[in-house]
């Protein structure tokens, strides 16, 4: 487990760079993001060459965590795990889901990424409150980051002697190492891959350098071995052709969701709906997970005839299945950008953000629940509706209201959905592009 001190991009940095690090020592690495992230999970992926994977208690349940993990980590060499947030910050203020969690329920060694750009002594008094805050939670190491000089590396080092703590390596700050990032975070690497691949290299280097590998997999090693059950999957529901947004603009997709689909019989035809003048031939349900609609809304609105070709379909009955990108691509404008106009709804960017995790009770029966049940799941937005649709009784942390849009062929909320221990919604969406119902 890599957890930080603190949310930001250092974590990130650091166990990317780890990932990409080991691999360029031969060994088959595997990955995995606490939390919901997606965009994470998508520099994992270039680091290790294996899908990003998700583990997040909350959304999947505390007795997934290990199945998951266990599916993240086959036929791999080592599991990384990076943190969210900091190594406590959990669901509503409480530890559940939360980095220190999931590290409990592996058994799994932690290594703490310390800022420590502006501490020197003030150090030591920081790992051990991380040290002794959860007496059965391992801190096996740490990483200094952003160091300013040897002085000041040595200052650091004599302050954490006596800690009890081993320092697996030190990082100094170098800015040539930090992503770029926007208002949901670091920017996905579907948007530029060859700048973060060459970024990617830059990195593990500097990791290598700078942190012992063969400490860090000696803790890796020393994890004890776990038995876990299996996690159920999709049944098979009938072949059908599945188009799935995907280009710069939507990227947030889990691979956990887009394998259950599979499963249930899906054949997923990925396309761009910046560039693609149609719907893949053959399409027989949509999916449009998140992203950035509003970063590409000029080239989304200028692809007139996928957006008359969309707008058709959904009208004609087309099983679809939107999350939050989707939906605003789907709704009559964006910032007054006129989009597919399949939903009627407006949307409007905002300097707000909304995020959290949800429970859902469905209220209008559609193709991936039933009219009853509840979903768990996240939202992560900066955009409204108007008017907000009212398919979802959505309650969070600050209170409970109606959203989203729903018929007998179409969810479209700014709820997201993980799949990994939940294969129902995909087998209902297959049974209803096979023709089966939902």
């Amino acid at each position: 487990m890599v957890a930080g001190t603190h949310s930001g991009v250092g974590k990130t940095t650091v166990a990317t760079g780890l990932m990409a690090a080991l691999r360029h020592r031969g060994l088959r690495v595997a990955s995995a993001k606490v939390g919901p992230d997606f965009i994470d999970p998508g520099y994992h992926a270039l680091a290790t060459g294996r899908p990003g994977r998700n583990l997040d208690g909350w959304i999947s349940g505390a007795d997934a965590v290990g199945p998951l993990a266990a599916r993240a980590g086959a036929d791999a060499d080592v599991l990384v795990v990076e943190g969210v947030m900091g190594l406590f910050d959990g669901a509503g203020g409480t530890e559940e889901a939360s980095t220190a969690a999931v590290a409990l329920a592996l058994e799994a060694p932690v290594v703490l990424v310390v800022d420590a750009s502006a501490m020197s002594g003030s150090v030591a008094a920081l790992v051990h409150g991380f040290h002794t805050h959860h007496r059965e939670l391992r801190l096996a190491g740490l990483v200094l980051n952003r160091v300013g000089s040897e002085n000041h590396e040595s200052m650091l080092r004599q302050a954490l002697a006596g800690s009890g703590v081993p320092v697996l390596g030190v990082l100094g700050r170098d800015e040539a190492l930090r992503w770029r990032d926007r208002h949901l975070g670091l920017v996905p690497v579907v948007e530029d891959p060859a700048a973060v691949t060459a970024s990617l290299d830059r990195l593990a280097t500097a990791v290598g350098a700078g942190i012992d590998l063969e400490a860090v997999m000696a803790l890796a090693r020393s994890a004890p071995a776990r038995t876990t059950a299996g996690l159920p999957v999709a049944r098979f529901q009938g072949p059908a052709r599945v188009a799935v947004a995907g280009g710069p603009a939507f990227s947030f997709s889990y691979p956990d969701n887009l394998e259950q689909l599979e499963a249930a019989g899906a054949e997923l035809l990925g396309f761009d709906p910046t560039v693609d003048p149609a719907l893949p031939e053959g399409t027989q349900a949509l999916y449009a997970g998140g992203g950035f609609p509003e970063v590409y809304a000029a080239a989304l609105a200028a692809n007139l005839p996928l957006l008359a070709n969309v707008r058709a379909r959904v009208a004609g009955g087309l099983p679809t299945w939107a999350e939050c990108g989707g939906l605003l691509w789907l709704s009559d404008s964006l910032d007054g950008t006129a989009l597919c106009g399949a939903l009627p709804t407006r949307g409007l960017m905002t300097d707000r953000l909304t995020l959290g995790y949800r429970t859902a009770e469905v209220l209008v029966r559609n193709p991936v629940a039933g009219a009853g049940a509840v979903l768990r799941g996240h939202e992560f937005h900066y955009s409204t509706l108007d008017p907000p649709g009212e398919a979802l009784e959505i309650t969070g942390r600050t209170g409970t209201g109606r959203a989203g849009f729903a018929s007998s062929s179409l969810l479209a909320s700014y709820l997201h959905l993980h799949l990994g221990a939940d294969p129902g919604p995909a087998e209902r969406f297959l049974a209803g592009a096979a023709g089966k119902g939902p």
